[in-house]
C-alpha cells in the first residue's frame, strides 16, 4: 500500500500541545512550551486510516507527525536550527515508510519554502501550496457567489500576495474581478508582482500597497500571511465583503467575528476527504475534513506522483490546474463554510446579505 507522512506544529502552543499530551499542556505556560520544545524530538501523532480514491478504489496509508516548534519559533530560532528539526521529523517519515512527505502551516514557509529541506531528504516534499491556493481561490469565489458579488464589478485584495500561495491565487484572481490589491511588505516584490500579472492576465487594474488600509474598498479579501497573530481587525472592513482567511495562525482577529456581523470571515484551505478517513487524532477539524496543503499530498500519494511537487516561492499556475485536477479525480471536494471553527449555516449568509450593503 502506497504511503505518506504530513508534518503539523504547535500554533496554539498550550491547546495544541494538550491535544497530545493533556498532562503538559495543562501544566506548562506557553512560554514553558517554547523554551523545551527546542529540546523536544519529532512526535509521532497517529497513522491515518481510509484515505480511498473515488475513481480508482487506491487506498494509501499516512502518518501525522509533529515538529515539536512553535510558530514563535520557526520565525525567532536560526533558521539552520529550523531546517535541522523539520528534517529531523522528515527522518521519522522516512524510517516509518512513507513515500512523500507534506509540511504544514509554518514548516512549509520557513526559510526557502521547502526547497532546502527536500534537499536534504531522500523521499520527495511538497509544501501543498498549489492545492491551497485552488482551494482558497475556490472558497472565495463560492462565497461571493453566495453574497451575490458580481466579480466582473468587485474589487479583490490579496493579503500576503508575495507569497508563494498569495502569487498564485493573485494570477487567478486578476482574470476575474475589476480591480486587484496586492498587499504586502515590500514594495519592490510587489512591484514585480505587479508587473508579472500585468504580462499574463491584464484583465484587472492592478494597485499595490504595504499596508492594510485599502481592505476598506474590498469587497473580497483572501488573506495569507506567516503573521505569527492577527493582523486584520473590524475596522479594515466594508459591509458585505469576504474574507477568506488561509492562514495559520488567523489573519483574522477574533473581534471581526464578535463585531461585525455585517461580514463573512470563512476558513480558507479545507476540504472534504474521499474514504471514511479516521485520523487517530483531533487537530481541530471535524470528521472526514482535512487542510488542504495535507489534501494535496494525499491526492499525489493516490495519483502516484511521488516527486517534489510544490516548493519555492513561486508556483506555476498550471502546477495549480493540475493538482486541483488530480484532487477532483480523487474525490476530494470543497468543504461547506466554516468561520473561527465553526460551520456557516444558510441563515448565517442570508443574515449577513440582508445587514450589509455591498455598494456594487
Amino acid at each position: 500500500m502506497d504511503s505518506f507522512a504530513f508534518v503539523i506544529h504547535p500554533i496554539d502552543p498550550k491547546k495544541d500541545v494538550s491535544r497530545k499530551y493533556p498532562l503538559l499542556g495543562k501544566a506548562l505556560s506557553p512560554r514553558l512550551i517554547d523554551f523545551f520544545s527546542t529540546y523536544f524530538p519529532p512526535v509521532y501523532l497517529s497513522e491515518i486510516e481510509g484515505v480511498v480514491s473515488h475513481s480508482t478504489g487506491v487506498q494509501i496509508k499516512g502518518w501525522l507527525l509533529a515538529c515539536p516548534l512553535t510558530a514563535a519559533q520557526m520565525l525567532r530560532l536560526p533558521q539552520e536550527v529550523v531546517y535541522r528539526k523539520i528534517v529531523q521529523t522528515g527522518r521519522l517519515a522516512e524510517k516509518l515508510g512513507a513515500r512523500i512527505l507534506g509540511l504544514g502551516a509554518f514548516t512549509s514557509v520557513v526559510g526557502d519554502a521547502g526547497l532546502t529541506v527536500a534537499r536534504r531528504l531522500d523521499i520527495p516534499v511538497t509544501s501543498g501550496d498549489a492545492f491551497t491556493a485552488a482551494v482558497a481561490v475556490q472558497s472565495l469565489l463560492k462565497a461571493a457567489s453566495a453574497l451575490e458579488i458580481p466579480l466582473k464589478r468587485a474589487t479583490a485584495a490579496v493579503v500576503g500576495a508575495t507569497g508563494a500561495i498569495g502569487r498564485a491565487s493573485a494570477e487567478i484572481l486578476a482574470s476575474l474581478v475589476e480591480e486587484l490589491i496586492l498587499i504586502g511588505r515590500r514594495v519592490e516584490s510587489l512591484e514585480a508582482l505587479s508587473r508579472t500579472l500585468l504580462s499574463t492576465s491584464p484583465r484587472a487594474r492592478l494597485r499595490i500597497s504595504t499596508n492594510l488600509n485599502g481592505l476598506s474598498q474590498a469587497h473580497l479579501i483572501l488573506s495569507l500571511t506567516s503573521a505569527p497573530h492577527a493582523i486584520i481587525q473590524p475596522d479594515h472592513l466594508q459591509p458585505g465583503c469576504v474574507v477568506c482567511d488561509v492562514a495559520m495562525p488567523r489573519d483574522v482577529s477574533r473581534q471581526v467575528a464578535a463585531l461585525r456581523k455585517d461580514v463573512l470571515v470563512i476558513d480558507g484551505g479545507v476540504v472534504d476527504l474521499p474514504g471514511q478517513v479516521d485520523f487517530h487524532f483531533d487537530f481541530g477539524l471535524p470528521p472526514g475534513k482535512a487542510y488542504a496543503c495535507m489534501a494535496e499530498t494525499m491526492a499525489l500519494a493516490l495519483e502516484g506522483r511521488f516527486e517534489d511537487y510544490s516548493l519555492g516561492r513561486e508556483i506555476p499556475i498550471a502546477r495549480v490546474q493540475e493538482i486541483a485536477a488530480i484532487a477532483e479525480k480523487h474525490g476530494f471536494r470543497l468543504s461547506g463554510f466554516r468561520s473561527f471553527e465553526q460551520t456557516v449555516t444558510g441563515e448565517h449568509i442570508d443574515q449577513i446579505r440582508q445587514m450589509a450593503y455591498s455598494g456594487l
